[in-house]
């Protein structure tokens, strides 16, 4: 049984809201049913993290990186 939900947002929150969700070719209530639904999912049971990071965890084992690693990817970044 569906029933009605009354959200107090900002109204260009809403309207950004909409745009995406008529680009995605859905309703607005559509997506909120579907974060809401998803957020009891969305954690890995055994790390407890997101499903992306928990892709991402020990993707760095067995790498040597250090500050030095770190800095120069910084300078390179922002240069």
């Amino acid at each position: 049984m569906d029933t009605k939900l009354t959200l107090r947002l900002d109204e260009g929150l809403i309207e950004s809201a909409k745009k995406e969700a008529r680009n995605r070719g859905t309703s607005l209530s559509q997506m909120v049913a579907d974060y809401f639904r998803g957020m009891s999912s969305l954690r890995n049971s055994e790390t407890g993290l997101p499903p992306v990071t928990a892709s991402l965890r020990g993707a760095l084992t067995g790498k040597k990186l250090d500050r030095a690693h770190y800095r120069r990817h910084l300078e390179e970044k922002y240069r």
